[in-house]
């Protein structure tokens, strides 16, 4: 038995889209964000409870889940910077900020400060090839990155 549950909130709106939907695995994406939107990231249990409510294995789940890099697999701190890591990026000046990120927060790519504030990750594209180097820090996407607008950002979420 899984240790996870939806929130009252999510299971509702869980039923409502069961309703909305006459196959369960198409509640698979919806389902994830509710997961990761109530804990911050998707753990194995949440996989196994997701399973149970789509009616299918828990390496379905994974399977979907870890495809996406927009899933957290693993907890992330308060502030969660995804730096694109794809060709655009790269001859724009992504490597620049990969250095800034990493000397600035004392993280390297997959780490979270010891505060639990922040969590860097480098991520394949963003979808912004025309706008690089491209960045987001949790749900907000930063186009044309810079160090300045990088500080500016650390700054005003560190305090």
């Amino acid at each position: 038995m899984s240790s996870f549950a939806f929130s009252q909130e999510n299971e509702t709106k869980f039923r409502a889209l069961l309703e909305r939907y006459p196959e369960k695995s198409s509640l698979m994406l919806p389902s994830l964000w509710m997961v990761q939107y109530q804990e911050g990231w998707i753990s194995p249990e949440a996989m196994q409870f997701l399973a149970q409510k789509l009616e299918c294995s828990a390496m379905d789940v994974y399977s979907v889940a870890s495809f996406y890099t927009m899933f957290n697999l693993a907890s992330v701190g308060k502030y969660h910077i995804q730096l694109c890591k794809t060709l655009s990026c790269m001859l724009r000046g992504a490597q620049t900020m990969q250095a800034h990120i990493e000397n600035r927060l004392g993280i390297k790519p997959g780490q979270t400060t010891k505060d639990g504030k922040f969590t860097f990750s480098l991520v394949e594209c963003l979808g912004s090839c025309g706008t690089a180097p491209c960045m987001s820090l949790n749900d907000d996407y930063v186009e044309n990155l810079t160090l300045e607008k990088l500080d500016e950002l650390i700054d005003g979420s560190a305090s």
